[in-house]
């Protein structure tokens, strides 16, 4: 079976590339085109039986380009970038396993928590340019954080942020009371999270629903002392209300390490002082990688090899 590797990720890791290559020989790997084209996607992944993809798009045009793909088998935990509906259509099977990188996201986003709360980032840069200045911060100890999708990410932020006393605002689509009653939190609405939450941090996937949804309204809404933490998905916030929010001063500070376009283009936006910016690497622990692009061979193998299909 010939197997295409769009993702760089697992491309350029040697275990996975060996292990990859141990069981399917005859693989591709994308070895220079971080963020490919369409055309060049499609190039990649015309005449291969499979496809280990990360962020990269897959949908109905693609797969017209690409009639011999059986299944796409996800890098990662996010399925925004492919269109599920359109590979049913096809015929072609998504192999994808959840919270695979949960434990790596959460501690980012508890690590993003502490950096905004003492101005660690601003300090750094202020001290490498010669400036001595010893700027005052909070302690996370029992701040309000609002958690907004309580899913694998969420539970596991929550879990983290047990030792600091805590009061913790949790939001999700589906009934949480229950879990909340268990470990201590406060089933919220987003409304409340927004007014009174010290932090509020994301952790909802990207749908229709979610898109956008941190916009002007929301952010006027928080406290001119709150901070933002965005791990999830770089669209459910709005990049221009996010920087009108941070320039006057309507909130106190974000911290990004996803974005509406990635790379992002802004550079306005990521040299406001008190933003924090990552590229996207929350969920790329070397732990978390390995465990990914494990789960991704899996799922080929389970379908080629094993016969049982992906699970």
């Amino acid at each position: 079976m010939r197997i295409a590797v769009a993702s760089q990720s697992v491309s350029r890791h040697p275990v996975l590339r060996k292990e990859l290559l141990e069981l399917f020989p005859d693989c591709v790997f994308n070895e220079d085109l971080s963020h490919p084209r369409p055309a060049e996607l499609a190039r990649l992944l015309k005449d291969c039986d499979g496809a280990v993809v990360g962020l990269e798009p897959i949908g109905a045009e693609l797969l017209c380009r690409c009639p011999k793909l059986k299944i796409v088998s996800k890098y990662g935990v996010g399925l925004d970038n492919v269109d599920m509906a359109a590979c049913a259509r096809h015929g072609v099977m998504v192999g994808w396993t959840p919270g695979l990188n949960r434990l790596a996201v959460a501690e980012m986003a508890l690590g993003f928590m502490i950096a905004l709360l003492r101005h660690m980032v601003s300090s750094c840069h202020k001290l490498k340019q010669g400036c001595w200045e010893k700027t005052v911060g909070t302690e996370l100890t029992g701040k309000t954080v609002g958690i907004v999708g309580l899913g694998h990410v969420g539970k596991e932020v929550a879990r983290l942020l047990t030792p600091f006393h805590c009061r913790v605002l949790a939001n999700d689509i589906v009934d949480i009371a229950a879990y909340c009653r268990k470990h201590g939190l406060e089933p919220a609405t987003k409304a409340k999270i927004w007014r009174q939450a010290d932090i509020v941090t994301l952790h909802t996937p990207l749908t229709p629903r979610t898109r956008g949804m941190v916009g002007r309204r929301v952010l006027g809404a928080m406290k001119n002392t709150a901070f933002l933490v965005n791990t999830a998905r770089g669209p459910i916030v709005d990049p221009s209300a996010l920087k009108w929010a941070l320039k006057k001063g309507v909130i106190a500070g974000a911290a990004l390490d996803v974005y509406s376009a990635e790379p992002p283009s802004d550079m306005d936006l990521l040299g406001i002082p008190h933003l924090v910016c990552t590229p996207h690497r929350a969920g790329s622990s070397r732990e978390a990688v390995l465990a990914m692009g494990r789960s991704a061979i899996r799922h080929l193998r389970e379908f080629f090899l094993d016969g049982r299909g992906p699970r």
